[in-house]
């Protein structure tokens, strides 16, 4: 059966992303498919499933700061917005109870409390699959995102800790002093083992040994260890270029994970009825998101582009339910409806935030009267004062842009990142630089909307994410910008779909990336390059 679940996978992936959507909704339309036809999970399935979830946590540790937890929005906001979901799902799921659904049979407020627990997380690989495609995972948003589901999942272990009734191991006080003294040898193999397959496996070796198996040896749950080990190293100046390497691999095992919540049953009519109900109050979750977080000082964009993120239910609430379903807290019925709800929420959050900037532009009148006075200093917009030219996106390409025409035009040219980190480590060389995000529409609207710094002439957009740098221009279009406008392109579609918008200049980063080496070589030895 397995190539036939391959091609099953494929197909309906394939068929999803054709009309704009994620292609992980296409493997959960495939799970429910293959389950409907009598199809049962087996062992690869959940194999690749918690070899995906691993890898999944330690990317995500390759890339989080320790210090962006200990935020008040991130821990104070997940702590405050779980309980309150957790009361109001347990509420509305109490008075479902007095209703004539055989699923309420018997059913007590402390199931009801226990299952509102369930639904109170947000999904993490949901999430973060999410913001690599937008490829936001540093904006502001999306750390604060990924610090409140990192705060969720701690909740979550505490839970399994009390109701499983299995305490972690005496030895799981030593961790953190084994750690302290590996981190340095850690370091040092990372940096001689070079590059190419060989860090590939030291990433897997990382992930599921050092980190998962540890932790599981000592009563701990697994997927914590593969993230605590890419928190240990994430300082590494090759952490980047790691969790790169593992991306596709990451991809391809989460297939499982999606696979194995189609296959934990088919509902029936009236489990259906309650997983669309469910499904449909995530709009509370969304919502008291947002109410939290602006409260906590964060944009009204910010707080909704977070929400909007976090608008789902989570593989961990599957864990919390299913043990509960094991210690007989809850009936047996309540998980597969919860997997089912699941997946609902992921196909309602997915066109919702392909469409955040849209959606957010549209009502940002009502959202800002949210906003406090103040500001958190990572999530605010700046002034650009007397800058001439503006170099969006502070990676390596434009940095080297950067530096380029900083030789020729010095201060003039401002060179703008939403990665607050990245800005501050350019700061401290010396480089011109503000964090801002181009796909802000509040940033252009402060810019240009009245015909303010008419002295740009010219801006370079320099970001990975396509649909960023197309939401740039359409914003920059509907202005009063009369200057130039030069953004890059990896593909021939990205190309031609730029110059349609009238981008004066469009880089094909690959193409002329052959061009300017031939340059770069025939400048610097006696051989003539061109006639």
């Amino acid at each position: 059966m397995d190539p036939l679940w391959l091609a099953i996978a494929f197909s309906f992936g394939l068929l999803v992303k054709v009309i704009g959507l994620p292609p992980l909704i296409g493997y959960l339309l495939a799970g429910f498919t293959l389950k409907y036809f009598g199809a049962e999970s087996n062992e690869l399935i959940q194999s690749l499933s918690e070899l995906g979830i691993s890898l999944l946590l330690f990317t995500i540790g390759l890339k989080l700061s320790i210090k962006d937890l200990l935020h008040k929005e991130i821990w104070g906001g997940a702590s405050i917005h779980l309980l309150l979901v957790s009361l109001l799902m347990g509420l509305i799921l109490f008075g479902l109870s007095y209703s004539s659904l055989h699923i309420f049979t018997d059913f007590t407020w402390q199931q009801a409390l226990i299952i509102g627990f369930a639904l109170s997380f947000s999904s993490t690989i949901y999430a973060v699959k999410i913001l690599e495609e937008k490829s936001e995972l540093k904006s502001a948003y999306g750390v604060l995102s990924i610090g409140i589901l990192i705060i969720q999942d701690i909740f979550a272990v505490f839970y399994i800790v009390l109701v499983a009734g299995e305490l972690p191991s005496v030895w799981a006080l030593a961790l953190p002093v084994v750690f302290v003294l590996i981190r340095p040898l850690l370091f040092l193999i990372l940096e001689k083992i070079g590059h190419g397959e060989i860090l590939v496996l030291y990433g897997f070796f990382l992930a599921l040994v050092v980190g998962a198996e540890l932790f599981k040896f000592v009563g701990l749950k697994a997927d914590l260890g593969a993230l605590v080990v890419g928190i240990l190293i994430s300082n590494h100046k090759k952490a980047k270029e790691l969790a790169e390497s593992l991306m596709n691999f990451k991809d391809i095992f989460l297939i499982g994970f999606f696979l194995s919540i189609g296959l934990m049953g088919f509902p029936d009519f009236q489990m259906l009825q309650i997983a669309i109900i469910l499904a449909l109050a995530i709009n509370i979750k969304a919502i008291l998101y947002f109410i939290v977080l602006t409260r906590f000082k964060v944009r009204a964009r910010t707080s909704l582009f977070t929400s909007l993120t976090l608008a789902n239910f989570s593989e961990f609430g599957l864990i919390v339910a299913s043990i509960a379903v094991a210690k007989n807290l809850i009936p047996s019925d309540w998980l597969v409806t919860i997997a089912i709800a699941v997946a609902i929420t992921f196909i309602i959050s997915s066109p919702l935030n392909s469409q955040a900037h849209r959606i957010y532009f549209g009502i940002k009148k009502h959202l800002r009267k949210f906003e406090t006075k103040s500001r958190l200093i990572y999530d605010k917009t700046f002034d650009i004062g007397d800058a001439e030219i503006l170099v969006f996106g502070m990676g390596k390409l434009g940095v080297s842009v950067y530096d380029q025409l900083n030789k020729i035009h010095g201060q003039k040219v401002l060179g703008l990142d939403y990665n607050y980190d990245t800005v501050q480590n350019l700061k401290k060389e010396g480089k011109n630089i503000q964090q801002d995000d181009a796909a802000d529409g509040e940033f252009w609207e402060s810019i240009f909307s009245k015909s303010n710094h008419k002295q740009v002439k010219l801006i370079m957009l320099c970001m990975n994410d396509h649909q960023s740098n197309i939401f740039a221009v359409k914003q920059l279009k509907s202005t009063k910008y009369n200057g130039r406008i030069a953004a890059i392109a990896r593909f021939e579609d990205e190309h031609k779909q730029l110059e349609k918008m009238d981008v004066d200049a469009v880089y094909d980063i690959y193409s002329e990336a052959g061009y300017g080496f031939a340059n770069h070589v025939c400048s610097n030895i006696d051989i003539e390059c061109s006639r």
